[in-house]
């Protein structure tokens, strides 16, 4: 007897209005703008959030990127547009102009197509941009860092939130398979664009798609979310903030923890700092938070404990040789029994003041246990976003 799979079903809105709960509030009536291709997975995330702003009396417009890289990019763009006008959805075609690398070709698209979503919406005045990466996408990204030896902090996955200084990055459809997607634009009877590039084995991606399937183990949502809380906590208890994007922590406090979540806490907190895609790799991390841990002061200051990691500057510190930062999320350190007088404390900040007078988003960076969101894996105050895939 052969069995016939059922077909998968399609998102309606109120499924997707579901998946869009969790990142209220909005403003009223709510601005949000979509990041479209003319493929299939964006095709469907436009069609869905047409309908969900217009319940709201809002505004929404779709941002398609010409990268210019094939020369019918610009033909490809003009029919995404013409589908999405089909539709009633305004859409805007955004060009990477210019040279183009000769190596490093993906990322830097990768780049400059989030530079100019991001310049749009600036201009737009829109606080929100929807992405579609789904749940196939987050499996190749886990698998990919899984590959390079991110360590657990780096198999947290994409974020379904981004915070960033002037929008936030959304994913709403993190939970949801491909296979629905299409079954959505069917059910619709929308025609999609197929990409080129998604059977190109050059890319990283594209091999990951078209191989085997990796389970990669400690990846599990409880796993996950056991792994921020701690995260979430270590912060709260430790971290002392300023508003010029510098953060300290006590040396000795910083000791007591667990070396697993040293490494996790220290992650974060230069990724964050210092502005980069990824974390740094397991073996630096692990190195540093030794050297932080085993750091004696080098006379009054300690200057001669100061290093650097993931472009940010570490230096070793009495608490009596600056005043204290102007935030601190607890109400003290636990310096642990019979230590009196100053303590020292290693300050984290930007190396060469790269995003000096940037204020540091203390809630985005430790709530991440708060999210009650099954597809979200943590929330990320990055200036800019962690591996934003395709």
């Amino acid at each position: 007897m052969r069995v016939i799979a059922e077909p998968p079903p399609a998102l309606d809105a109120v499924e997707f209005d579901r998946l869009m709960m969790p990142f209220a509030p909005f403003e009223r009536p709510p601005s949000i703008a979509v990041a479209v291709s003319g493929g299939r997975d964006s095709l469907a995330l436009a069609l869905l959030s047409r309908d969900w702003i217009a319940a709201r009396g809002g505004t929404l417009v779709a941002l398609i990127v010409d990268h210019g890289l094939r020369a019918e990019s610009r033909t490809e763009a003009e029919a995404a547009r013409a589908i999405l006008g089909e539709q009633g959805i305004d859409a805007a075609i955004l060009t990477w102009s210019g040279d183009k690398p000769r190596t490093g070709l993906q990322e830097a698209a990768r780049a400059n197509r989030y530079r100019l979503l991001r310049d749009e919406c600036r201009r737009r005045g829109i606080l929100h941009l929807l992405l579609a990466h789904h749940a196939d996408d987050q499996a190749e990204t886990l698998a990919m860092r899984a590959v390079r030896n991110s360590g657990p902090d780096g198999l947290s996955g994409m974020a379904a939130v981004v915070e960033l200084p002037e929008l936030r990055l959304l994913r709403p459809l993190l939970g949801v398979a491909r296979s629905r997607l299409g079954a959505t634009l069917r059910s619709r009877s929308v025609r999609w664009l197929d990409d080129p590039s998604n059977l190109d084995l050059r890319f990283e991606r594209v091999r990951v798609r078209l191989a085997p399937p990796l389970r990669v183990v400690g990846t599990e949502p409880a796993v996950r979310h056991a792994r921020e809380q701690g995260v979430a906590e270590a912060a709260v208890a430790l971290l002392e903030l300023d508003q010029t994007s510098a953060a300290a922590f006590d040396r000795d406090a910083f000791a007591r923890l667990a070396p697993d979540l040293q490494v996790r806490l220290l992650s974060r907190l230069v990724q964050g700092l210092g502005g980069r895609d990824h974390p740094p790799r397991q073996d630096r991390l692990a190195a540093a938070c030794r050297r932080l841990c085993q750091a004696e002061s080098g006379g009054k200051s300690g200057r001669a404990q100061d290093f650097t990691l993931a472009g940010c500057r570490l230096v070793l510190r009495s608490s009596k040789d600056r005043e204290q930062p102007a935030l601190s999320l607890s109400k003290g350190f636990a310096r642990g029994p019979g230590s009196h007088g100053p303590r020292m404390r290693w300050i984290v900040r930007p190396e060469n003041g790269r995003y000096g007078g940037k204020p540091l988003f203390p809630a985005a960076f430790f709530a991440c246990f708060a999210c009650s969101m099954t597809a979200a894996t943590h929330l990320e105050c990055n200036p800019t976003p962690t591996d934003i895939g395709q």
